[in-house]
């Protein structure tokens, strides 16, 4: 008997692990969405200059190469276009569930139990396709109810409001404060951005694709392939070494800082610019219109420490910066995986209890006392250097091997001694990277463990999710 699937998410991971059952002729399967459309952060985060830091050739599924892209590297609206293009090619938009979203899930011995919009229902196999960037993560800052003015999160833009002529703050100056700050800094009258940490960014080689080109990587055989392969391999040999404290980690610094040179004249506002941690222990932001926006007379970058936020605005130690409009720019709670979901694996075990001191999951995608649970985009499985869809495909890969095993009412679970022995390799490996030096980071949890990124090249995990899965489960 074929097992029933339930996908949790109708992002990048979850319409890829849907299109390859359909492919597979597995159509027992069910997408549970709570929003109302598909595409995940890429439908959250809608503010001006969204896009991606990865060329878009890359930035895809490799089962679908999509020659029709027209940047180098894509922006919101395209990239949310591509996964609407694949969710129509491919026929799974039928199989969505859309505002619908999975409150409990409970294994009760044999199936998993799920409870969505007051009903519950059983399914055999259960895919946790989530995401790491979903649920916003506002400031801990006091005040924030008192101020008179329009404040939102960057993914939850307000496109109702017209910036032009108003006074903005921005607090927050990572990649999507990087991407927004320009637009915004156009239409304000005045614009204030509060850094806490500054960032290391180098250039963003953005371009169009002709016409031309893209009936090249259209017709020509083999050019989007290998494209593709260029900018992965590169990715793979030059970026990769610099977070693992490698040749490229100098080469590196120096092209963030010569790009902060060229780019700011002024050497105070580059001195408040300049990071003091290793380039990588953040994520770098990869932008070339960043700088400029900083440098335009009706912008400034605060780096006093808020104290509050006022009616009129923001309070620093220093003084206060009265503001129609405050934009959080402050990233996503990203190491609390599954949450606000509540998840009872078997014997009672509550998910949230067993990863209090940080999540962890073999491969990413598999937890003991968890049978026939698996994740995408699960712990330890983010780059910094490549693309996500990349290690997303090797995660569906593995489940579809593990699927054969768990027909007929069948349920593994990953061995706990499979488990401790990854744990150790992570441990040992998280060593050597960059992340565990001198900042603070969306990768890591308060206390410092790095939950979120992936310590290998990413060969390395297409060679480990590609084993036969057998070995590291049992049956349960």
């Amino acid at each position: 008997m074929t097992p029933r699937v339930a996908i949790i998410g109708a992002g990048f991971g979850g319409l890829c692990m849907a299109i390859r059952l359909e492919r597979a002729g597995i159509r027992s399967y069910t997408i549970f969405e709570k929003a109302g459309g598909l595409g995940g952060t890429w439908r959250d985060n809608s503010y001006p200059g969204a896009g991606c830091d990865i060329p878009s050739h890359l930035y895809s599924y490799s089962f679908e190469k999509y020659a029709s892209w027209t940047r180098r590297y894509p922006e919101q609206p395209e990239i949310l276009g591509y996964l609407e293009h694949c969710a129509d090619k491919y026929d799974v938009r039928r199989k969505i569930r859309f505002s619908t979203e999975v409150t409990d899930a409970t294994f009760d011995g044999s199936r998993w139990q799920l409870t969505a919009s007051g009903t519950t229902e059983a399914f055999d196999v259960l895919v946790m396709a989530v995401g790491q960037l979903n649920r916003p993560r506002l400031p801990d800052i006091p005040g924030m109810d008192d101020f008179a003015g329009t404040s939102f999160h960057s993914s939850r833009w307000d496109h109702s409001q017209d910036l032009t002529g108003r006074r903005v703050a921005v607090i927050g100056s990572g990649s999507s404060a990087a991407q927004l700050i320009p637009p915004v800094a156009r239409q304000a009258e005045r614009l204030e951005v509060f850094q806490r940490t500054p960032n290391w960014v180098i250039p963003k080689p953005d371009a169009t694709f002709n016409a031309a080109v893209r009936l090249a990587f259209r017709f020509v055989p083999g050019l989007q392939r290998a494209y593709r392969e260029y900018i992965y391999r590169y990715a793979e040999a030059t970026l990769y070494p610099a977070l693992a404290r490698g040749w490229s980690e100098d080469l590196l610094r120096r092209r963030a800082l010569n790009h902060l040179r060229d780019q700011v004249k002024d050497p105070e506002l580059r001195a408040r610019l300049t990071p003091d941690y290793p380039p990588g222990c953040k994520r770098v932001v990869i932008d070339s219109r960043f700088y400029p926006a900083l440098t335009r007379p009706n912008v400034d970058v605060v780096t006093d420490k808020i104290v509050r936020i006022t009616e009129k605005g923001v309070q620093t130690t220093e003084s206060v910066h009265e503001a129609d409009t405050i934009v959080y720019a402050t990233g996503f709670r990203s190491t609390e995986f599954l949450a606000p979901m509540r998840v009872t694996g078997r014997d009672g075990v509550d998910l949230a209890t067993r990863w209090a001191g940080g999540a962890e999951a073999y491969l990413g995608i598999a937890a003991p006392g968890f049978p026939n649970m698996f994740l995408l985009y699960g712990p330890n499985t983010n780059l910094g250097h490549n693309s996500i869809i990349y290690m997303i495909e090797c995660q569906v890969n593995h489940i579809m091997n593990c699927l054969p095993h768990l027909s007929d009412g069948r349920r593994l679970e990953v061995r706990p001694e499979v488990m401790d022995a990854w744990r150790r390799r992570l441990d040992e490996a998280m060593g050597r990277m960059v992340w565990g030096d001198g900042c603070r980071s969306w990768y890591k949890t308060a206390d410092g463990r790095v939950t979120n990124n992936w310590p290998g090249t990413t060969m390395l995990y297409r060679r480990l999710t590609a084993k036969p899965p057998r070995a590291a489960y049992r049956e349960v």
